[in-house]
């Protein structure tokens, strides 16, 4: 394969290998290689802490986000994103130039910072260290699903380079002014950087509390963790270490990804083990939800990926993309609902229900086609049903945008029954497509959905109660007025980025002029 790699003067060159490209080893540690440009200095400066952003690697919702918000931003502030130089990353089509170069810490290996600039404009900073992130499989383990076992060293060299650059360590002509880090494996960059005294601010965002990063406390001296951290109000966890908790535990302010899950990760059944731990930073007005949103590429009259785009009150369109669904996923033709599932296929995402439910929704006239991968035992148990229901169960293990776009558009109803859900993504790509959600009334599902307006929403995690929604949806498709009537409200729902944008800005304002508190020092 053709592969990008970096020589030691911080040129680009090509070159054919049957490995991922590796960068030469450089000599002398906190030599800056190449320099930075100098940013407007007009705009506050934000480093963007992620382990995947949809351009080069993503296997959810953050990667989307990632992706999404630097760039909605970049009209007010300089977000610039950093990233571990995972192959993916390494071998994209994207330049990379060195820029700087970091020391170890413990346990964790020295690495280099390279610059890889997008064609958009977005600068993301890669952390180069191929023996942590050359690796086939995903951001987090192998193609077999298991996690990488030093996972822990991983993301905490993730934290620390974030920490590094806060410090003015290795980098050249760009230091942020806030730090903005993301879910458990950024979770030590806060950490860091308030072991190290320093005070540039840094705003944490949960976007699935359920993932936590938690290791053993044999791990300490490797990450150099100091003993003073070892406590409930640090990172301790149960007896280990939750690098999801450091992230809360050391930042200035925590936010989530809707303003119902903020609430709901305050109680038991939601909180993980961490509900009294949020709840007191609810009470000191610390923790908030700031709801994601879509980028503009999401518009069924324009986009490229559709088979036929379509309109307001212009449904042909629809039906040629449900045909092409239809065709896909080995269905047989049908003048009855399409209902799609586009999903992490994991225990969270209540797919057992609607294993449970696919009789129902068969009987009645229904198909339903479900793209996604995960978890080996629901991604068998999905082949499994696609195999009870030839022709009208169609079932794709693996992902690519192009598909789930067309689903998007073709489907009737879209199939979300999460147990929990922070803010959820699929369910405003499915409005703005005139697909209806039939979801939970849970977290952002309960934030973005209008129940029997732009959607169904159904409160327990029940077969009975999802077969109600059902009922309210086969329904309201047996009246084609009353359906395109919901479709149109629902394609027109402003879910755009606009909403996130002003929030997040105040707060990059307000927490850069320190006027938020301070995280306590443990």
């Amino acid at each position: 394969m053709i592969s990008a790699a970096v020589d030691n003067q911080g040129q680009i060159f090509n070159r054919q290998d049957s490995e991922p490209a590796h960068v030469p080893s450089i000599v002398s540690t906190g030599k800056v290689l190449q320099a930075d440009s100098v940013p407007n200095p007009n705009k506050q400066k934000v480093l963007f802490v992620t382990s995947e952003i949809a351009d080069l690697v993503k296997t959810g919702g953050l990667g989307d986000v990632s992706a999404a918000l630097p760039r909605a931003m970049s009209p007010l502030h300089d977000v610039r994103v950093l990233i571990p130089g995972y192959p993916q990353v390494m071998n994209s089509d994207n330049p990379i130039h060195i820029v700087g170069e970091l020391g170890g810490h413990a346990a964790l290996p020295p690495c280099k910072i390279g610059r890889m600039d997008l064609a958009d404009g977005l600068v993301i900073y890669v952390l180069i260290c191929p023996e942590l992130y050359e690796r086939e499989g995903t951001p987090y383990g192998a193609n077999n699903g298991r996690d990488w076992p030093d996972n822990h060293i991983r993301f905490a060299r993730l934290g620390l380079a974030a920490a590094d650059i806060a410090a003015g360590l290795g980098m050249v002509h760009w230091k942020p002014d806030l730090v903005h880090a993301h879910d458990w494996p950024a979770g030590l960059a806060p950490a860091y950087m308030q072991w190290r005294g320093l005070s540039t601010p840094t705003l944490f965002t949960i976007h699935n509390l359920a993932y936590q990063g938690v290791f053993s406390r044999a791990c300490c001296p490797e990450l150099g963790v100091p003993t003073h951290a070892l406590q409930q109000e640090g990172m301790e966890f149960y007896g280990k270490l939750s690098f999801l908790k450091a992230g809360m535990a050391y930042s200035n302010r925590i936010t989530t990804v809707s303003a119902t899950y903020a609430k709901e990760i305050t109680t038991s059944e939601f909180g993980c083990g961490l509900e009294g731990f949020l709840s007191s930073k609810a009470q000191q007005g610390l923790l908030s939800g700031i709801p994601n949103g879509i980028d503009e590429s999401w518009e069924s009259a324009t986009d490229p990926h559709l088979i036929c785009p379509f309109s307001l009150n212009d449904w042909d369109g629809k039906a040629v993309n449900a045909d092409h669904v239809r065709s896909l996923f080995g269905l047989d033709d049908s003048e009855g609902p399409l209902f799609a599932v586009v999903s992490r296929l994991v225990y969270q995402k209540g797919l057992d229900l609607t294993e449970a439910v696919a009789e129902f929704i068969v009987e009645q006239g229904g198909q339903i086609a479900i793209i996604g991968r995960g978890e080996p035992e629901e991604e068998q148990a999905m082949r499994e049903l696609a195999l009870r229901f030839p022709g009208q169960v169609g079932v794709r293990i693996g992902f690519n945008e192009t598909d789930a776009r067309r689903m998007f558009a073709g489907s009737d109803f879209l199939l979300m029954p999460s147990r929990y859900e922070p803010c959820g993504l699929s369910q405003m790509y499915a409005q703005r497509f005139g697909s209806l959600p039939v979801a939970r009334n849970t977290g952002g599902l309960a934030d973005t959905i209008e129940d029997g307006v732009t959607g169904f929403l159904f409160n327990e995690s029940t077969v009975q109660s999802y077969e109600q929604a059902l009922a309210r949806a086969f329904y309201v498709f047996s009246k084609p007025e009353l359906l395109n009537a919901m479709r149109c409200l629902a394609m027109t729902q402003p879910f755009n980025w606009c909403q996130a944008v002003e929030p997040y800005a105040k707060l990059y304002e307000d927490m850069v002029k320190g006027s938020l508190k301070a995280p306590a020092r443990y």
